[in-house]
């Protein structure tokens, strides 16, 4: 047994990103400035966006892009049960009404199906969350968009980078909320991207920083004006300069942290599949899989006990875990409001039942990861029926 404990995903800093901040911090600018500017360039041209808008999260992503997509009171915005609960959080906070669908069993992102059974005339929105790094069958979810006069959101907190039949998410909805929070593939410590079209990041430009006709680093930059005007009442959402020095130094490191992720999953999943304990996750052949988690499902029928103890049991072999996630509409907020039971959304509540996110991080060592899988099938040997 490891004599130390594995985190399960710490982030992967080093010198580059603390050089970059010291320069930062040494210049003229560490609020919304130039490196910010480079930053968008930078990782609009990564994944092939038209544009791109640094924020302070992807929760501030998700909500500038709902309001820059006039989404609000009388409104239906169809979503997953299956996510964090920012997705659903931020439909609240533009007084629209969150509609929940059901989950596929494969890959526990938003059913196509589900959604075409809770479209009304209410529908404005649609918001698939590309769970764990797997893309959303996006065609048919554009197909029904298109047939509906529909908006799309994508949430892609967890699919950085992630391909769909050939396209990177980021490039395909109206527009796509990305995390760099500090446990994803590419942290800026907190921070967010927003991609889309040059007309609607630019709107969403003016709501994340108050609604001001110009931002900070245009107003103070050499030959900028001290004048502005407010033209609706924003919010206070954008990325400093201090967090891009991270995230510019991160991108760089993104294909080499990539090759290290696959090459942890192929290990973890080389070796579960060989067990009848486990359910390993899914990537669908026309999709590229950005493995922000590896989501491990119990079966729980060959074992004598359920996932809770199963988290404990690793625990207590220093093996640190996740649970990604409790579905929304089981938090109390939700629950009460709405008058959700769980068996609701029953792909989604029996899978969150039996699911453990395994450590997955580039830092990771040949030797932890040996760690990982032998502790795992320890417990599920130590308690099988």
């Amino acid at each position: 047994m490891r004599s130390t404990f594995l985190s399960f995903s710490p982030p992967a800093v080093s010198v580059e990103e603390r050089d970059e901040v010291v320069d930062t911090l040494l210049s003229d600018w560490i609020t919304t400035g130039p490196k910010t500017k480079r930053f968008e360039s930078e990782f609009a041209q990564f994944i092939g966006a038209e544009a791109a808008l640094a924020l302070n999260s992807c929760t501030a992503g998700l909500h500038t892009a709902l309001v820059a997509l006039g989404v609000g009171p009388g409104d239906d915005v169809i979503t997953t049960p299956m996510t964090f609960c920012a997705s659903v959080n931020v439909i609240e906070h533009v007084g629209a009404h969150p509609v929940l669908a059901d989950v596929e069993p494969d890959t526990l992102c938003i059913s196509p199906t589900e959604i075409e059974k809770h479209l009304t005339s209410k529908t404005k929105c649609i918001l698939p969350v590309h769970y764990s790094g797997h893309p959303c069958d996006m065609d048919p979810i554009m197909d029904i968009a298109r047939e509906r006069n529909l908006f799309v959101l994508e949430d892609a907190a967890h699919s950085l980078p992630a391909r769909y039949k050939g396209r990177m998410i980021g490039t395909i909805g109206d527009l796509t909320a990305f995390s760099f929070y500090a446990t994803k593939n590419l942290t800026t410590a907190e921070g967010g991207m927003l991609t889309g079209h040059p007309d609607l990041i630019d709107k969403a430009r003016v709501i994340s920083l108050h609604g001001m006709s110009k931002d900070a680093w245009k107003r103070y930059d050499k030959g900028g004006s001290w004048y502005y005007e407010v033209v609706l009442p924003g919010f206070k959402y954008n990325m400093t300069d201090i967090q891009a020095a991270i995230g510019l130094q991160q991108l760089k490191k993104l294909p080499r942290f990539q090759r290290r992720r696959r090459e942890v999953v192929r290990r973890y999943s080389e070796a579960f599949s060989q067990y009848p304990y486990f359910e390993v996750p899914t990537e669908r052949p026309e999709v590229e899989h950005a493995w922000h988690l590896y989501v491990l499902r119990l079966n729980l029928e060959t074992l004598r006990i359920g996932r809770d103890q199963f988290i404990e049991e690793l625990k207590s072999r220093n093996i640190g875990t996740s649970v990604h996630f409790i579905p929304v509409h089981v938090h109390p907020y939700y629950r009460d409001k709405y008058g959700f039971k769980p068996d609701d959304f029953p792909v989604a509540y029996s899978n969150y039942l039996r699911m453990i996110s395994l450590p997955l991080h580039p830092k990771l060592t040949d030797a932890d990861v040996n760690d990982v899988i032998e502790a795992v099938v320890d417990v599920a040997e130590k308690f099988r029926r």
